[in-house]
């Protein structure tokens, strides 16, 4: 993971040193368009991996077999519905993309490429849920980390060396999702031999497992907010500014894309365990276990958000230049939303975990404060406002709501023990950060004056706040405490 984040901070300055800040913007602006036709996959993955954690558990391959083909069934007549849903969105291409001073074929054959990479997962590699419900995450990120990192060298030489750059991106895009979904096949296969095509129809299918269909009805909502929040803004950004400004902003998702690909790995297999932890039905223990991940997610939310806003302008600048920096109350709006987006991890996995899919206003509500207030704040204030609701609208309903839902219908508890919780932790990290901020400033070291200074200059303040914040939280709160001593105990 460590040499695919590097390699890709590398491959960007090769990309837009070679390729240009305008089809990079073209590319993100492209995913983000796909990503708006892939809400017709309706959430039917997670309703899937909830329904497979009991048969997983009790190890009934037959109900496994029967989930898997219905899972087939559904995402082919996706694929379908998607291919129908693009080539009527290229139809509108000549008037998304009538200010962008490139050729209209690039736009064409970027979201053609991004297309096909899409509907490979859809007809061959859907099965992968099976290694998320069975705590096998790592063979995913394993198949696909090796062979994206293979795939950004080529691409690296290739726009460096070869004429026409940007076709020889897009084949080699096309040849390595191939090889990474074969490769994926393959090992599902063998992981999980007892896979066999069933006998029963799809409608029987539909009928034996109702329940998946329950929550799809329930997830659809929330796919519309999460492409509210995580793809919409580009596409603001594109329809306000340029693509050039998409670019620049996409610099920074690369970090926090690293950030939380980096909690991913290290968190990634945890929420099978609390599937399985919630069907045991032993409250107390999963009230200590909702508190230990609490912790430690806020931790490392609380290091990321902090770390970014401060050492990213450096970075930044060292990285691809000063031009490239955005103004501070940008990197503020951003560092707030990564910092939820990461705590927000244990309070996902546990409603995950429930099934507590019914509060379908609640994205509904999520997507329209987002977007209206991006859409409305980013005539007033172009790009800080536009990612002003992101953050509003992630602080009204992840901050406010979704606690107060888990602690209700699933935990059976009162919010105002979340309350007092999610306080207690804020307080003590605001006196943390106050006290690291204060001493760093007396280390006589400009972190954009050279990379050895800035590594010098990173690693000190992220020692410091690590430190003053854990120790901080080991001898004030519960669950970090509980999880520092699984660590030690762990060591032995």
């Amino acid at each position: 993971m460590v040499v695919q984040l590097l390699l890709g901070f590398y491959s960007r300055k090769i990309f837009i040193n070679y390729l240009g800040d305008e089809i990079l913007g073209l590319n993100t602006t492209a995913v983000n368009i796909l990503q708006f036709i892939n809400l017709a996959e309706l959430g039917i993955g997670t309703a899937v991996g909830f329904s497979l954690y009991r048969p997983i558990r009790q190890k009934n391959h037959d109900t496994i077999c029967e989930i898997i083909a219905l899972q087939g069934f559904l995402y082919r007549r996706i694929a379908i519905f998607m291919i129908i849903g693009a080539l009527a969105v290229m139809a509108f291409f000549p008037i998304i993309f009538k200010k962008i001073s490139l050729p209209l074929w690039y736009a064409y054959a970027s979201f053609g490429v991004m297309l096909f990479s899409s509907l490979l997962s859809y007809f061959f590699t859907y099965r992968q849920v099976l290694l998320s419900s069975s705590q096998k995450d790592y063979a995913i990120q394993l198949y696909y980390r090796t062979w994206i990192i293979i795939k950004i060298v080529f691409q690296m030489l290739a726009v460096a060396k070869l004429p026409n750059p940007y076709v020889w991106w897009l084949i080699l895009e096309v040849i390595f999702a191939i090889i990474a979904t074969i490769s994926l096949h393959r090992h599902i296969k063998h992981t999980f031999p007892y896979l066999r095509p069933v006998t029963q129809s799809f409608h029987q299918l539909k009928k034996t497992h109702a329940i998946i269909f329950t929550k799809i009805k329930q997830l659809i909502f929330h796919r519309i907010a999460g492409f509210a929040l995580f793809q919409a803004s580009p596409l603001i950004i594109y329809a306000y500014l340029s693509l050039s400004v998409v670019t620049i902003y996409g610099n920074y998702l690369i970090i926090v894309n690293g950030i939380r690909s980096a909690c991913d790995a290290v968190f990634g297999s945890t929420a099978a365990g609390v599937g399985d932890l919630i069907a045991e039905n032993n409250t107390s223990k999963i009230l200590t276990v909702f508190e230990e991940m609490f912790s430690i997610r806020f931790f490392f939310a609380t290091i990321a958000s902090v770390c970014f806003t401060i050492l990213t302008p450096p970075f930044i600048q060292l990285w691809i230049g000063r031009s490239y920096i955005l103004p501070a109350i940008t990197v503020i709006i951003i560092a707030g939303v990564l910092f939820i987006n990461i705590y927000r991890n244990a309070l996902d996995i546990f409603i995950n975990a429930f099934g507590l899919f019914k509060d379908i206003w609640s994205p509904i509500a999520e997507a329209l404060i987002n977007i209206t207030i991006s859409i409305a704040f980013g005539y007033l204030w172009g790009l800080p406002g536009i990612l002003s609701g992101s953050l509003i609208s992630l602080i009204i309903i992840i901050g406010i709501w979704k606690p107060y839902f888990l602690y209700t219908c699933g935990l059976k508890q009162p919010p105002l023990k979340y309350l007092t919780l999610f306080l207690r932790y804020t307080l003590l990290a605001t006196a943390a950060i106050l006290i690291t901020t204060t001493l760093y400033r007396f280390i006589p070291i400009d972190p954009a004056a050279s990379w050895t200074r800035f590594l010098i200059a990173s690693t000190l303040f992220v020692i410091l706040l690590s430190a003053i914040l854990s120790t901080t939280l080991y001898f004030t709160t519960k669950g970090f405490r509980l999880f520092i001593n699984r660590l030690i105990n762990l060591t032995k």
